[in-house]
Protein backbone atom coordinates (compact mmCIF):
# COMPACT_ATOMS: atom_id res chain seq x y z
CA UNK A 1 0.00 0.00 0.00
CA UNK A 2 1.38 3.28 -0.82
CA UNK A 3 2.00 6.34 1.02
CA UNK A 4 -0.33 9.37 -0.44
CA UNK A 5 1.08 12.46 -0.21
CA UNK A 6 -0.62 15.93 -0.56
CA UNK A 7 2.25 19.10 -2.06
CA UNK A 8 1.17 22.14 -1.11
CA UNK A 9 3.73 24.94 -2.00
CA UNK A 10 3.33 28.10 -3.72
CA UNK A 11 6.52 28.37 -5.75
CA UNK A 12 5.80 26.19 -8.84
CA UNK A 13 9.26 25.00 -10.05
CA UNK A 14 9.86 23.94 -6.22
CA UNK A 15 6.63 22.06 -5.99
CA UNK A 16 7.20 20.29 -9.42
CA UNK A 17 10.57 19.62 -8.16
CA UNK A 18 9.51 17.60 -4.78
CA UNK A 19 6.91 16.02 -6.93
CA UNK A 20 9.20 14.55 -9.40
CA UNK A 21 11.75 13.32 -6.57
CA UNK A 22 8.19 11.57 -4.64
CA UNK A 23 6.83 10.50 -7.69
CA UNK A 24 10.61 8.35 -8.09
CA UNK A 25 10.09 6.71 -4.97
CA UNK A 26 8.37 3.13 -4.92
CA UNK A 27 5.38 3.16 -1.89
CA UNK A 28 5.06 6.89 -2.65
CA UNK A 29 2.34 8.27 -4.52
CA UNK A 30 2.04 12.15 -4.72
CA UNK A 31 -2.53 12.81 -4.61
CA UNK A 32 -2.20 16.17 -5.07
CA UNK A 33 -0.84 19.92 -5.36
CA UNK A 34 -1.75 23.09 -4.10
CA UNK A 35 -0.44 26.52 -4.64
CA UNK A 36 -1.61 28.22 -1.76
CA UNK A 37 -3.30 27.21 1.56
CA UNK A 38 -6.86 27.20 0.87
CA UNK A 39 -6.54 24.86 -2.06
CA UNK A 40 -4.02 22.43 -0.09
CA UNK A 41 -7.04 22.61 3.02
CA UNK A 42 -9.65 21.62 0.49
CA UNK A 43 -7.58 19.10 -1.12
CA UNK A 44 -7.10 17.78 2.28
CA UNK A 45 -10.49 17.07 3.16
CA UNK A 46 -11.54 15.27 -0.62
CA UNK A 47 -8.76 13.82 -1.19
CA UNK A 48 -7.19 12.57 2.40
CA UNK A 49 -3.36 12.04 2.37
CA UNK A 50 -1.46 10.15 4.75
CA UNK A 51 0.50 13.17 4.74
CA UNK A 52 0.80 16.44 3.72
CA UNK A 53 3.77 19.03 3.02
CA UNK A 54 3.19 22.14 3.27
CA UNK A 55 5.26 25.26 2.46
CA UNK A 56 4.55 27.24 6.07
CA UNK A 57 4.56 30.55 3.58
CA UNK A 58 2.06 30.31 1.31
CA UNK A 59 -0.93 32.77 0.12
CA UNK A 60 -4.56 32.73 1.67
CA UNK A 61 -3.54 30.55 4.18
CA UNK A 62 0.24 29.66 5.22
CA UNK A 63 1.29 25.77 6.15
CA UNK A 64 0.79 26.63 10.16
CA UNK A 65 -2.74 27.65 10.02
Amino acid sequence: MAIRILVADDHELLRSGIIAILNNEPGIQVIGEADNGEEAVCLTSSERPDIALLDINMPKLNGLQ
